[in-house]
């Protein structure tokens, strides 16, 4: 109880407490990234398998996969990963960025991903303090990284994320706690019909596919979480910066974005944090330019 009464008094200490218990989430986050396309992957093999009704010898080795085991170990080598060779960023430090036995290098996403995690937790600490919104935002921020992560590295946006966490907006906005239920329940509605109508308008007259089914449910999560207010802000800011972002990288990677689809939820999830965290300011400046 002590401890309580010291984080809800001391901003700075809690600021710190966050910012070291979110150091060991971000390491996480670079195993949930990792394993969750391969957990899909193994999943509709085995979905394949059992339509075609082969035998699983040749496509389920058998082991355990999820998001604990088995441990981690170098992709290169198989070389498995001890305690000190797992502290976040410090580790990856000591060891110049290399595998211990194989000297590999290792990917500089992960401790990238541990940075990012940490500052923007401890942003959310220094902007809510100690409060319900502190932790509901937290649990918001994560996934979002994860699936920010994924659908850029993947193209997807896989269903055990995206539903759980529309379901979680619409549970804690039972107490207001970003917004209004109903504002909530309609934001849900709204953000997954508006994406899908622009889907099929837009299929229907260039016969292609622009998005996929998962951009929809991520919009619905967002709805959700902010309320239907919030949904113009992020589909325009979203829609911006991917385009931007976009034709530099079509230029100067000289690629065909006819051959190269270019992922549309990490977009999505950087505009709809923004616009959830700092909803007031992100309404005010709509109402300044956008007024009604």
């Amino acid at each position: 109880m002590d401890i309580l009464i010291l984080l809800e008094s001391n901003h700075h200490i809690l600021i710190m407490i966050v910012g070291v218990f979110s150091l060991l989430i971000g390491s996480f986050l670079n195993a949930v990234i990792y394993r969750i396309p391969l957990m899909l992957k193994r999943a509709w093999k085995r979905d394949c398998q059992m339509i075609l009704e082969k035998t699983s010898s040749h496509i389920d080795d058998g082991q355990m996969f999820n998001l604990l085991l088995p441990s981690s170990h170098c992709p290169h080598c198989g070389h498995s990963i001890t305690a000190l060779e797992n502290i976040p960023i410090l580790s990856y430090l000591l060891l110049k960025g290399r595998c211990s036995a194989c000297h590999k290098k290792i990917s500089i996403e992960y401790p990238i991903i541990e940075i990012v995690t940490t500052l923007l937790s401890m942003l959310l600490a220094w902007q809510f303090g100690y409060s319900l919104e502190l932790a509901a935002s937290l649990v918001l921020l994560w996934t979002l990284i994860v699936l920010f992560m994924i659908d850029a590295k993947t193209l997807l946006l896989p269903d055990n994320l995206t539903y759980p966490l529309l379901w979680l907006g619409i549970i804690i906005n039972f107490n207001t706690v970003f917004i209004d239920l109903e504002s909530s329940v309609i934001g849900a509605v709204a953000g997954y019909l508006s994406l899908w109508s622009v889907y099929h308008i837009f299929r229907l007259i260039t016969g292609k596919e622009g998005m996929g089914y998962g951009d929809f449910k991520l919009l619905a999560a967002l709805g959700a979480w902010g309320g239907w207010q919030i949904l113009p802000f992020v589909i325009m800011s979203a829609a911006t910066f991917g385009a931007i972002v976009g034709t530099i990288w079509i230029y100067l990677s000289h690629r065909d974005p006819n051959t190269q689809p270019i992922p549309f939820g990490p977009y999505l999830a950087v505009a709809g944090f923004i616009a959830i965290v700092w909803r007031e300011d992100v309404m005010q400046l709509m109402w300044l330019y956008f007024p009604l």
